[in-house]
């Protein structure tokens, strides 16, 4: 399994039993690499991740989840955003956990080369964030 550093960052994290151990849980379940790789993980407030999205990204706002790959054993760092992980759990009538879970999923098949920018990417990485959420006990994410 992965290492798994995880920093909190937004206060409003903790309101989850254990997150350290959850987040640690959902990216062992997701991670198929090599077994020795270090991964950072950053609970954030939107502000954090309104800055890293813009510097890197060219986006002049918070997004929900970034992931940034590694070569090497390192395999890189997840952020999410709290304020936008809220709303949209909100908005998509999700849980708090399942929709935090979705997203380290996702961003942790990021650390592993798997993408979304064509339609035949997207279905692949989909199908396999579904298959690791049901594996989690949770609903298919994409479902409407």
């Amino acid at each position: 399994m992965p290492t798994v550093d995880i920093q909190i960052r937004d206060k409003h994290f903790w309101f989850l039993m254990r997150p350290k151990a959850f987040c640690r849980h959902v990216i062992e379940s997701a991670w198929i690499g090599h077994p020795d790789a270090e991964i950072s993980v950053v609970l954030a407030d939107d502000d954090f991740v309104h800055t890293l999205n813009k510097h890197y990204r060219g986006k002049d706002k918070p997004t929900n989840v970034l992931s940034f790959e590694n070569e090497g054993l390192c395999a890189g760092d997840i952020v999410v955003a709290y304020g936008v992980l809220a709303r949209e759990a909100r908005e998509q009538h999700k849980s708090f956990r399942a929709h935090l879970a979705h997203l380290l999923v996702h961003g942790t098949l990021h650390l592993q080369g798997y993408d979304h920018l064509t339609e035949k990417q997207a279905q692949k990485m989909e199908t396999l964030e579904t298959k690791i959420m049901q594996k989690l006990g949770y609903e298919d994410p994409y479902k409407e």
